[in-house]
């Protein structure tokens, strides 16, 4: 075992049937567990080290503290990446988003369960790491949600893949307002496979450790021999509300024009003042970025043509334009480094944006072969 010095600790734990479980903990719970580009390539060496390791079974992904599983990523180090590159595509930002989206992709394509425990706070950076694993654990405590659009960002970590993918047009609107969901919420558009009492994690790794494993089931897969475990444990003692399903007549109402102006004058032109999770979703989009309003609208469509691949390629290009535009560094000093809360947007509103200056974020600064996913 790894000294819990580690922004990442890295385990192995033995079973009762002589198989191997790896257990992986993001260890920053004062900063949420937000990712670092230390402890995505931590996790990214370990995922691979794993990989082809007969004796191992599966993969646990967890996080230390009970706030947040991860609140995001390294934002901070961003900023400062981009204060100072004078406008161009900051170093650090191509290196960071390499590493972070392979990591990503890494987790959707893996050999072995990976069983993501997604309780407390799971956003940005943090649903890239839940979304391709092959078990989605979530709890009472779980608060999911995409809010980039608050730091002049945009969905990324797989966004553009898995938001137009989920139930009608539940993944644009989540994009655009960065609405929160709970477990409930999360399992509905099929984020999360499955919810759990946030107090059963000793319970699962105790199942896990005592399970007869078999590797040569011709019946259960590995995969198979994780959902039965995570089938028994304990729900919460209480039914949550599932806003997104409660809310379904109205998202998709609004969200049906297919341009990105009449969607958002929608949403904003809704009477929702007796709505508390409508009202929240109304006010951080009128609040957010004109820009990534546009950005969400076409990664969505874009995306729902492209493979997984493509789509972590297209965010490379996309990401690192963010960071050399300005709004982004815009949206986190507004938001995290001055915290005035009046970031000046460069458009006031959607219908401002020129169609030139969205197509910007997609134009790429690299061949494709010198492109730094070439290889996904």
């Amino acid at each position: 075992m790894e000294h819990t010095k580690s922004v990442v600790i890295v385990e192995e734990i033995a079973t009762q049937s002589g198989h191997t479980i790896g257990v992986l903990t993001l260890n920053k719970p004062k900063a949420l567990n937000a990712l670092d580009l230390e402890m995505a390539s931590l996790l990214l060496d370990a995922l691979q080290a794993w990989a082809n390791r007969s004796d191992l079974v599966c993969v646990v992904l967890k996080a230390a503290g009970e706030k947040a599983f991860c609140a995001g990523g390294d934002i901070v180090s961003m900023y400062n990446a981009m204060l100072e590159s004078n406008g161009e595509i900051p170093d650090f930002l191509a290196s960071f988003f390499r590493t972070e989206y392979t990591l990503d992709y890494t987790i959707h394509h893996y050999t072995k369960p990976i069983i993501v425990w997604g309780s407390g706070i799971v956003m940005g950076g943090g649903m890239g790491l839940i979304c391709g694993a092959s078990h989605r654990v979530v709890t009472e405590t779980s608060r999911l949600a995409m809010p980039e659009i608050t730091i002049g960002l945009y969905p990324d970590v797989g966004g553009s893949y898995f938001l137009p993918r989920l139930p009608g047009k539940t993944g644009l609107f989540l994009g655009l307002t960065g609405v929160q969901m709970n477990g409930a919420d999360a399992c509905y558009v099929e984020l999360a496979d499955v919810l759990v009492a946030s107090d059963q994690q000793p319970a699962m790794f105790d199942a896990l450790q005592s399970f007869s494993w078999k590797l040569d089931d011709k019946s259960e897969s590995l995969n198979g021999q994780v959902t039965t475990i995570l089938n028994g444990l304990n729900t919460p003692e209480n039914e949550l509300v599932t806003n997104v399903k409660s809310h379904r007549a109205v998202i998709e109402k609004w969200c049906e024009p297919d341009n990105v102006t009449d969607v958002v004058n929608n949403l904003l032109s809704a009477d929702v003042s007796e709505d508390k999770w409508l009202s929240r979703a109304q006010s951080t989009l009128a609040k957010g970025s004109p820009i990534t309003a546009h950005l969400v609208f076409e990664e969505c469509k874009r995306g729902a043509e492209l493979s997984l691949a493509d789509c972590f390629r297209m965010e490379a290009i996309m990401s690192c334009r963010c960071g050399q535009h300005g709004e982004f560094q815009e949206g986190v000093r507004a938001l995290l480094i001055e915290k005035d809360l009046s970031p000046k947007w460069k458009y006031k509103r959607v219908e401002d944006v020129p169609e030139e200056v969205v197509a910007s974020f997609f134009d790429s600064p690299w061949t494709n072969e010198t492109h730094p996913l070439a290889d996904l």
